[in-house]
């Protein structure tokens, strides 16, 4: 399988390392990524995460854009300019610098959540609110969408 799927809580061990679940990391290893690239999600209290594919749709999605214009930069800025890459060690563990655990919030584990072409990494009860939040969106998306259909 080439995709995130799933959730997986991990904790944090007494250097402050972590470990990419196993199915992670072998999404990483067959997408040719030595490492894991990471930056902070848009739209979340998370991390986006993930690989060469993803570098690759950043990319597209820039190529898109109007070089040089204000909204390249913008996305440029808040893809690549915020972003890290986190090596892993041979048994699949990554170190989070104190800032980035500070600004998710994390302090003894970490929820990791597939979302197929990359994976964030959340703080647990802020992924739990998150995913209340969007079930509770699809049921409303999914009953609109059934008052549409004949």
């Amino acid at each position: 399988m080439d995709r995130f799927l799933s959730h997986f809580t991990h904790r944090f061990d007494a250097k402050g390392r972590i470990s990419i679940p196993a199915a992670f990391r072998q999404a990483l290893a067959r997408d040719g990524f030595q490492g894991v690239y990471v930056y902070p999600a848009l739209d979340a209290p998370a991390l986006d995460c993930g690989g060469l594919k993803l570098l690759a749709e950043i990319d597209a999605l820039l190529a898109t854009l109007p070089p040089f214009s204000p909204t390249r930069d913008a996305f440029a800025t808040a893809l690549l300019g915020t972003s890290e890459v986190l090596r892993m060690d041979s048994e699949g563990r990554v170190l989070l610098d104190d800032r980035l655990k500070a600004a998710l919030g994390l302090e003894n584990e970490a929820t990791f959540v597939g979302q197929g072409h990359k994976f964030q990494i959340w703080e647990p009860s802020r992924f739990a609110a998150h995913l209340d939040a969007a079930r509770a969106k699809v049921r409303l998306l999914r009953a609109r969408q059934g008052e549409t259909t004949p």
